[in-house]
């Protein structure tokens, strides 16, 4: 199983031994999702904090007045693919995590995740840093779009997330950002005229 990339990661912010290692390793499954597929869908529990290995998901909910998918994230390889709020309250989420790209996850489910973080205590800093992150990615997105036109959100995700951007179709980038498929178009032609 390929959990090498997880354990790079969580060695950038924290040390395990090697007895760590092997107690962490046995907590992780390894799972491939195939396009089209779910992780979760809106009303289901969270049952697993997903890390992609390789792939590509998006996060969205349906608005129920218009119908239309609003993509809420995306994630990639390196990233985490889970509804934080269903997973650790273990209730109904109130989106869907849906494979965009063939996705290879590993997988810890909620029961198996309170206990490595007791065996493994170092694990509660390194989850924390994480969420401090994603934390402020939120509050980060939130004011821009707020504040911010739509060309201006555009360049804004391409300078923060240059690699989602060559993964990703143009039309879901769009929905994330909040302007049609269309006006999106118009931004990139006008940037490749310029």
């Amino acid at each position: 199983m390929n959990k090498g990339a997880l354990l790079v990661n969580i060695s950038k912010y924290i040390k395990l031994g090697p007895d760590e290692v092997s107690i962490f390793n046995s907590f992780w499954v390894e799972r491939t999702f195939e396009k089209g597929e779910y992780l979760l869908r809106d009303g289901d529990i969270c049952r697993y904090d997903n890390y992609v290995i390789d792939g590509a998901l998006k996060a969205f909910y349906i608005d129920s007045d218009s119908g239309n998918e609003e993509i809420l994230y995306f994630a990639i390889d390196d990233w985490w693919a889970t509804d934080m709020d269903s997973f650790s309250k273990q209730r109904p989420s109130m989106y869907n995590i849906q494979v965009i790209k063939k996705t290879t996850v590993l997988q810890i489910n909620h029961h198996s995740f309170q206990k490595m973080l007791i065996e493994i205590p170092a694990l509660e800093r390194y989850f924390r840093i994480i969420l401090e992150s994603y934390l402020g990615a939120l509050q980060r997105r939130i004011i821009y779009s707020n504040v911010c036109d739509a060309e201006s959100r555009y360049y804004d995700f391409l300078d923060t997330y240059p690699t989602i951007a060559s993964k990703v179709p143009q039309y879901l980038i769009a929905s994330y950002l909040g302007i049609s498929a269309e006006f999106l178009s118009r931004i990139i032609k006008k940037n490749k005229a310029s």
